[in-house]
């Protein structure tokens, strides 16, 4: 479930929140919150362990992920789906009290997740279906309350998929040469030397999308304090930290991320109070 390292709850919680405040206009209803962050709780945990168990074999070749509970043994395949089970069943029972909308999108969302650990032997951008599931509680959360999924949530989600693959790709390049090895497909490996360009351009679009989303929604200078000049510096940093491409600052690159994820939801949330 990787409670021991939460970033990847986080990742996926930032956006929640963020759908949650604007198509509230504000906080959301307290069971509504803690349904969506039980949720999320759950789901990135069952994503993991799908993952895991689709991966067992791979992991066990990758430096990185050798140690994990499933490629080194500690746990069987049987209690994993054991976890998984009862992961997925809380998270049912948490998305039935919502609008049938809303229980057919979580329904995608899981049909998706246990397609997403297959596509890296396939595909070289595994990490644009990523991006689409950490960004598919964005529509839910406008769905949820019965409200139109407005433009505001498509620029969130597409902003939101884009990020997902540029902080995606910053973790892929701790395994890019493992993963040359023995034929695993990641836009690190797409990107080669390219890699710190692209994910430049692609985080110019971030910033682009963010300023649209402030001005269509008369957003205050908090916003574009926060948020745009905030998340600016960070990606700043971040082509510093991944300049030399050293795993360990890549690494460091990656774990930041949960600062934007932060401060846009900063920006965000400051309008509503």
């Amino acid at each position: 479930m990787r409670i021991n390292q939460p970033i990847g709850f986080f990742l996926l919680l930032w956006p929640t929140l963020w759908g949650l405040w604007l198509s509230n206009r504000g906080m959301p209803d307290y069971i509504i919150l803690i349904v969506f962050v039980t949720g999320v709780l759950c789901m990135r945990s069952a994503g993991c362990i799908i993952n895991d168990y689709v991966d067992c074999d791979i992991d066990s070749r990758v430096q990185r992920t050798k140690e994990r509970p499933l490629s080194s043994g500690v746990i069987t395949k049987k209690e994993a789906l054991t976890v998984l089970l009862i992961l997925l069943i809380v998270a049912l029972a948490l998305v039935l009290i919502f609008n049938f909308i809303t229980i057919f999108l979580s329904l995608v969302a899981l049909i998706l997740s246990g397609i997403y650990p297959y596509l890296k032997r396939y595909i070289y951008l595994p990490q644009f279906m990523l991006g689409i599931l950490f960004s598919w509680p964005i529509l839910m959360t406008f769905t949820v309350i019965n409200h139109p999924v407005s433009s505001t949530a498509w620029l969130l989600f597409t902003m939101n998929t884009i990020w997902t693959i540029v902080y995606d790709t910053q973790y892929a390049m701790i395994d890019r040469e493992d993963d040359k090895c023995i034929g695993i497909k990641s836009s690190a490996v797409l990107f080669g030397n390219m890699d710190k360009f692209i994910i430049g351009i692609f985080q110019f679009i971030i910033v682009f999308i963010l300023g649209i989303i402030g001005w269509k929604e008369r957003f205050t200078v908090l916003f574009y304090f926060f948020s745009l000049f905030g998340v600016t510096i960070i990606f700043v940093w971040q082509q510093f930290l991944i300049n030399e491409r050293k795993r360990t600052k890549c690494f460091k690159a990656f774990l930041s991320n949960n600062y934007i994820g932060a401060l846009i939801f900063i920006g965000i949330s400051a309008n509503f109070c």
